[in-house]
């Protein structure tokens, strides 16, 4: 029973619908009626600006980092590296379908890629930091933060699978369903990739600028 508990704390805290909260309170607008419509970072940045993509990305983040760690409000998971990982797993996910399927917003939230990292970063802080790693080398090159997350995610099932080589098998089918569920959830940024219509994160403007300099003097 306390682990249900728990894992209804943990979709409660991933319900936490930070990006909306936002955008009412300091905006009186809902971020989902704006931009592409998703209520997570990526809009909040595109709408909103970089200071409250930032702090909407570090809120989303922390839900799934304090979600993920309530394993510790149970002594006896302590002491059991296995079974421990295996319900920071499921804690971590009630976390992430909270974000994605938010009690406090009618069920319309954003795609939970930021929960998701948080989560990671609980589990295997390691992993988490070269998966932020490909994201940012991604971000540097392309700007798509879409292409970025799906990279990151499926480097995740690869650092898991192949490189770290993971004994749980609960991880290793996890890994692979992160990074799934992270390519389903971007089909329609795939599609506008594809077309030349995703829209670029305004970051790297001087690099930009002094490219398009090169070009009209060339």
């Amino acid at each position: 029973m306390n682990e249900f508990l728990l894992v209804i704390l943990a979709y409660l805290i991933g319900s936490i619908p930070t990006s909306i909260w936002v955008s009412k309170h300091f905006f009186g607008v809902d971020i989902r009626d704006y931009g592409s419509g998703n209520a997570g970072a990526t809009n909040t940045y595109r709408v909103l600006g970089s200071k409250w993509g930032t702090f909407v990305m570090v809120a989303d983040v922390l839900k799934g980092v304090i979600a993920t760690s309530l394993y510790i409000l149970i002594p006896y998971y302590m002491h059991d590296e296995l079974e421990r990982t295996n319900f920071m797993v499921g804690l971590g996910l009630a976390a992430v379908v909270g974000h994605i399927f938010p009690l406090f917003a009618e069920f319309k939230g954003g795609k939970g890629v930021a929960t998701l990292f948080g989560m990671v970063i609980a589990i295997q802080p390691i992993v988490a930091v070269c998966c932020v790693g490909v994201f940012l080398i991604v971000l540097y090159l392309t700007r798509f933060v879409s292409l970025s997350s799906i990279l990151a995610s499926v480097s995740f099932a690869i650092l898991i699978l192949f490189i770290f080589n993971e004994r749980e098998l609960s991880y290793r089918v996890f890994a692979v369903a992160v990074a799934l569920m992270v390519i389903l959830t971007h089909q329609k940024n795939i599609n506008r990739i594809l077309k030349g219509t995703e829209s670029k994160v305004p970051i790297l403007k001087y690099r930009d600028r002094r490219k398009n300099k090169r070009k009209n003097h060339s």
